[in-house]
């Protein structure tokens, strides 16, 4: 439960979700299969099996819904937060720029 002490301006949600990320950067572009594990009205963080994505990276984000009274999630988004574990996973942490 998220109090007071985290300062955040809209609460998380938590989902653990499949979801693709794009990653559009300098050299290329390139997919990721990630596990989006919250989301709020401005961010969403992910898990994925890769090494780090540069802060600053913009990313293209799709969450396909299993529910027809659910629409899917599509959104371009930047990163702002990217965190490696010792078990080669990251978290990275994004802020939407843009729903589509």
């Amino acid at each position: 439960m998220l109090g007071y002490n985290d300062k955040r301006n809209f609460f998380r949600m938590m989902v653990n979700s499949a979801c693709e990320i794009v990653v559009n950067d300098d050299e290329s572009s390139r997919t990721l299969h990630a596990v989006c594990k919250d989301i709020s009205a401005t961010g969403m963080s992910f898990e994925v099996e890769e090494q780090s994505v540069e802060i600053g990276t913009a990313v293209d984000v799709y969450i396909e819904s299993t529910n027809s009274q659910i629409p899917s999630l599509s959104a371009k988004a930047r990163v702002v937060r990217s965190e490696c574990n010792e078990d080669s996973t990251c978290v990275i942490g994004v802020e939407i720029t843009e729903m589509n």
